[in-house]
């Protein structure tokens, strides 16, 4: 698992993040996760890139516990068990890709 914490104090515009998708040639989607929801563990058989652009999302990610916040980037490794719950009354909007490993 690979975490990357935005530092600027603006946060990345949809087209902003897309790009830093393209440049790591990963083909990015738009996921929205509804607000107080709760997605149970489950597991991909590949890499899952996904990045923060609105509202705010606590990770599972075999049992370590993150906050991601708008501009925030992980990289989930393949067949690794996470879950999300989403904080607050706001929608959580993603850009997730995939990379097969």
């Amino acid at each position: 698992m690979l975490v990357y914490r935005w530092q600027a104090p603006i946060k990345p515009t949809r087209e902003q993040a897309r790009m830093i998708f393209l440049s790591e040639d990963l083909n990015p989607g738009e996921e929205t996760l509804k607000s107080n929801q709760t997605y149970p563990d489950h597991r991909h058989p590949f890499d899952e890139i996904r990045m923060i652009l609105e509202g705010e999302v606590a990770l599972n990610v075999s049992g370590n516990q993150l906050l991601m916040r708008p501009g925030d980037k992980i990289m989930i490794p393949s067949n690794t068990k996470h879950s999300y719950r989403v904080i607050g009354n706001q929608d959580c909007i993603c850009l997730v890709a995939n990379r097969p490993f």
